[in-house]
C-alpha cells in the first residue's frame, strides 16, 4: 500500500492572516488508519504545530487509528506528543511507537505483544540419563535447559541453541512435549513455555561460564525424585511428563513441518497427527 501524499492545511495566525502547515504523510492500513514515521529533524515548536494540524486534517479525513513511529533520535519530540493524545504503544532499542485513536467509536487498534515465548529442553541419552543443569543464583537443583526464544527464531531452533549454549552439548529436534502458560510473569505480561525432547548427537559437556553452575547427565529418576508430589507445581507436572515420556507411555508429541502463511512466508506448524512429518 502506497505512502500518503504530503497536503497541507491553512492555520490562521494570531494576526488574522493565514500560513499553509505541511500535514505529515503515512503510509495507510486497510482498517482506515495511518503510519507516519517522522524522518526529518525539526525543532519541538514546529512538530507539535504541523502535528496538530494533521491530526485535524486527519479526522477530516476519516482517519482512525494513528501510528506515530519516533527514532532515537527524535526523543525530544514524544513529550509534543503526547499532549496532542498520542499514548506509548512500543518501544525497541532505537525506536518508540505512540497511537492516537481519532474515531468515536471503541478503539479497535491492536496491543502489542502479549507474552514472552521460552523453551525447555528434554534431553535424554541411551542410558537413560537426562541432561541437567544448575544455574548461578538459583536454588541448586537440577532442571532441565531453558531459554527465552529470540525475535524471528523457531520454537525448535530455539531450544537446540540453548542446550548448546547451555551445555555444550548438540542435539535435534524431535517433538513438542507440552506447553505451559502463565499470567503476570514478565513485566505483567503473560509466558509460554514449551517443553521440547531433543535428541543427543553429542554428549560430551561444556558448560557456559557465565550462567551455568554446573552441567551433567544423571539418572532420570534422580530429576523426577527432586520434585515431591505434594506441591504438584508445574516443576511436578513437567517432571512426571518427562517420565512417562522416558518410559514410553504417555501421549505423543507435537512434531513439525514446514509451510506458508497466506502471504507466502515461511512457517512451521506443530501437529501430533501421525504420519505429518
Amino acid at each position: 500500500m502506497s505512502a500518503s501524499s504530503p497536503s497541507a492545511a491553512s492555520q490562521k495566525k494570531t494576526d488574522g492572516s493565514t500560513s499553509q502547515v505541511h500535514v505529515f504523510s503515512g503510509k495507510p492500513d486497510r482498517f482506515e488508519g495511518l503510519t507516519v514515521e517522522i524522518e526529518e529533524t525539526m525543532d519541538v515548536e514546529t512538530f507539535a504545530c504541523r502535528l496538530r494540524t494533521s491530526v485535524d486534517e486527519w479526522k477530516k479525513q476519516g482517519k482512525k487509528g494513528i501510528w506515530i513511529k519516533l527514532s532515537i533520535e527524535h526523543v525530544n519530540l514524544v513529550e509534543s506528543a503526547v499532549k496532542e493524545g498520542f499514548k506509548y504503544h512500543h518501544a525497541e532499542e532505537n525506536y518508540l511507537m505512540l497511537t492516537h485513536w481519532l474515531a468515536p467509536e471503541d478503539n479497535t487498534m491492536p496491543i502489542y505483544a502479549s507474552h514472552r515465548i521460552g523453551v525447555g529442553a528434554f534431553v535424554m541419552n541411551d542410558d537413560g540419563k537426562v541432561l541437567v543443569v544448575q544455574e548461578k543464583g538459583g536454588k541448586r537443583v537440577w532442571k532441565l535447559p531453558t531459554g527465552v526464544v529470540n525475535e524471528g527464531e523457531d520454537i525448535w531452533c530455539a531450544a537446540v541453541r540453548e542446550v548448546k549454549e547451555e551445555t555444550g552439548v548438540d542435539t535435534e529436534f524431535v517433538e513438542v512435549l507440552c506447553f505451559r502458560q502463565s499470567h503476570q510473569a514478565f513485566f505483567t505480561k503473560s509466558d509460554l513455555l514449551f517443553l521440547c525432547v531433543l535428541r543427543p548427537k553429542s554428549t560430551l559437556i561444556e558448560k557456559q561460564e557465565v550462567e551455568i553452575e554446573a552441567a551433567e547427565w544423571i539418572p532420570i529418576e534422580e530429576y523426577v525424585q527432586q520434585y515431591p508430589p505434594e506441591k504438584k507445581d508445574q516443576f511436578y507436572e513437567m517432571a512426571q511428563i518427562c517420565w512417562e515420556k522416558a518410559k514410553g507411555q504417555g501421549c505423543p508429541g507435537f512434531t513439525h513441518f514446514k509451510s506458508k502463511t497466506g502471504s507466502g512466508k515461511p512457517c512451521y506448524i506443530y501437529s501430533n497427527k501421525p504420519g505429518k512429518l
